[in-house]
């Protein structure tokens, strides 16, 4: 009989694992309709508004009830959409109630038990747990769409270390969300925006098969700490140190750095009686800010490989606002052609330039089509939303469905910078100087 029971268990888990990806699929079309349709509908209300104040309030409300929906979508599904709300949740891609919604999802996802993490360290390394580790903590300091970090030291060095894991089944459900994201591209590309959303999601794709290889990540991180060590006499930022001979496709062990998130460090800062919104908090947020752009200028402009993913989450404030750049699983190259192209739309966007910001966008293989008589102009306002973080003065509220949207009046045919192999470059210059608005104050 629990022989019986135990096959009966069996099919029933198999059953399971094949029904999910059609569930989790059902899932995200029921939830994304349910938001795509609410904007729909207030862009359709918007028509009838000709007072400004109230259209910008009506907007606000929209997006503070499509935030939420989007919080409960990214939470709820895990997996790939925990990432998406690491991208979404920037300020030069998302209305600001998504924003301040979707960073507080940096670091939380489900995290996998303990007994399947030992199993996993043990198969990969080919260790005995306990000739390994001193101590291990049982609760992970954070958990994110792909792995999760313990904090950990190691018994021969007594040297404190995080020990990155990768969830079982991660990659395969991801791929499913990917596909499904890809084919909202499509739709929302058919129907709403002109711009090739599509390229986007292969990027996104082919960037989240690199983060499953661990191996490729701890080169990744190696070259990066030791060219910014290199390159100054004391590097701006703090990259985590290799284990040596403690890693593989699923785990990575390296340097422990204790630090306070950087969207946690208005209240760190409250804590210890210091006003966020005072002299002090203004000192340290600009030194932090030169040296994040400091390190990206470097990263990008001189070497050509740099971090791509700088989400409040992988940003830690150490002593004396020293600054820590974590997880190196997304990382781009760009050759030198680029990189000039890439400076020169900087230099236009600095001078209000638009001729040259057109000649910088056919530079970096960015094809677009017009659909307006001012094309340079708007062409220019599409560079800024690309490629910049700040809103023009006075604006508090943009939507890609509103009427003066740039994404209305210039399509993004062919974005090959994105299309071509390590020839990407995804604005983390211009991120690095948003970081200061997960400060509170």
């Amino acid at each position: 009989m629990p022989l019986a029971l135990a096959q009966l268990q069996d099919l029933r888990d198999r059953i399971s694992d094949r029904l999910r990806p059609w569930s989790r699929s059902a899932q995200f079309w029921v939830r994304a309709a349910d938001i795509y349709t609410s904007y729909k509908v207030c862009q359709l209300r918007a028509g009838f508004v000709k007072d400004e104040d109230e259209l910008e309030t009506m907007w606000e409300r929209q997006h503070e009830l499509g935030a939420e929906k989007m919080y409960s979508l990214c939470s709820e599904l895990g997996g790939l959409f925990l990432k998406a709300a690491q991208i979404l949740g920037k300020p030069d891609l998302a209305p600001m109630a998504w924003v301040k919604r979707l960073v507080t999802l940096c670091d939380q996802a489900p995290s996998t038990p303990f007994d399947v993490v030992r199993d996993v360290v043990e198969k990969q390394l080919g260790k005995n747990f306990d000739d390994m580790f001193e101590f291990f903590d049982v609760e992970p300091v954070g958990s994110a769409s792909i792995a999760q970090v313990h904090r950990a030291r190691l018994k021969l060095s007594k040297t404190d270390v995080a020990v990155k894991v990768q969830h079982p089944g991660a990659e395969q459900l991801m791929m499913v969300d990917i596909r499904n994201m890809q084919a909202m591209a499509l739709f929302l590309q058919k129907h709403d925006l002109n711009f090739d959303l599509f390229s986007a999601t292969k990027e996104m794709e082919k960037q989240i098969c690199y983060e499953f290889d661990f191996v490729r990540e701890a080169r990744a991180m190696e070259r990066i700490r030791e060219f910014l060590r290199v390159t100054n006499k004391k590097p701006p930022v703090m990259v985590p140190r290799v284990i040596p001979g403690m890693v593989s496709r699923e785990v990575l062990i390296m340097e422990f750095i204790k630090g306070t998130p950087i969207m946690n460090l208005g209240n760190e800062m409250a804590k210890r009686g210091i006003d966020p919104g005072g002299k002090i908090a203004a000192m340290a947020k600009q030194k932090i800010l030169s040296d994040l752009t400091l390190a990206y200028g470097q990263m990008i402009l001189k070497d050509g490989f740099f971090h791509a993913d700088p989400h409040p989450g992988n940003i830690l404030i150490c002593k004396d606002t020293e600054v820590a750049l974590l997880d190196y699983g997304q990382v781009k190259e760009m050759p030198e052609d680029l990189r000039l192209a890439y400076a020169n739309l900087v230099v236009a966007m600095a001078d209000d330039d638009f001729s040259r910001a057109e000649e910088s966008f056919r530079e970096l293989g960015i094809r677009t089509w017009a659909i307006t008589d001012n094309k340079l102009e708007e062409l220019f306002q599409l560079s800024l939303r690309m490629f910049d973080t700040r809103l023009p003065p006075g604006v508090t509220v943009m939507s890609p469905f509103a009427d003066d949207s740039s994404l209305n009046k210039i399509g993004v045919e062919v974005w090959s910078l994105l299309q071509e192999s390590n020839r990407a470059s995804r604005r983390s210059y211009f991120q690095c100087f948003e970081q200061s608005s997960f400060c509170e104050g």
